[in-house]
């Protein structure tokens, strides 16, 4: 059963209209300790096609709701983005480390791990950093 009040609280702070999918994702997202890719969010909440979710999961990135994650699957993944991380619309803050357990196929935030920090050439400029880690997580060990 969704937490309506917060749901409802989300979207409204990321100027996100309330719609049955995007409770429904929302919900999801709010409920899942690991990033969910496209095939996996269709699978568990079935009633909505293929294209209303990827429209839902362009809109809460756009507004900052979840962000996309990089991990060796070749899939896209995306996760929750992190209520200390004050990600709002077309800008997410929240640099953490991404880890992908190679035993059970799941990639997790650890939002308590932030990224180290790198000093590129004064030539080079950077937008966007992905760090992913491998290994066994903690529910595999």
């Amino acid at each position: 059963m969704p937490n309506t009040a917060h749901i409802e609280s989300l979207l409204t702070n990321h100027h996100v209209r309330k719609t049955k999918i995007r409770v429904a994702v929302l919900d999801l997202f709010l409920n899942n300790p690991y990033a969910l890719a496209h095939a996996e969010i269709e699978q568990r909440i079935g009633e909505f096609d293929r294209v209303t979710i990827y429209r839902t999961l362009k809109s809460f990135e756009e507004q900052g709701l979840i962000h996309r994650v990089i991990d060796d699957s070749g899939a896209m993944k995306f996760a929750i983005c992190s209520p200390t991380s004050n990600c709002q619309e077309h800008r997410h803050q929240d640099q953490h480390i991404h880890f992908s357990c190679t035993k059970c196929g799941k990639t997790f935030c650890l939002d308590t791990v932030p990224f180290p920090a790198i000093q590129l050439p004064p030539e080079y400029h950077f937008v966007k950093l992905d760090l992913l880690a491998q290994g066994i997580c903690k529910h595999c060990l």
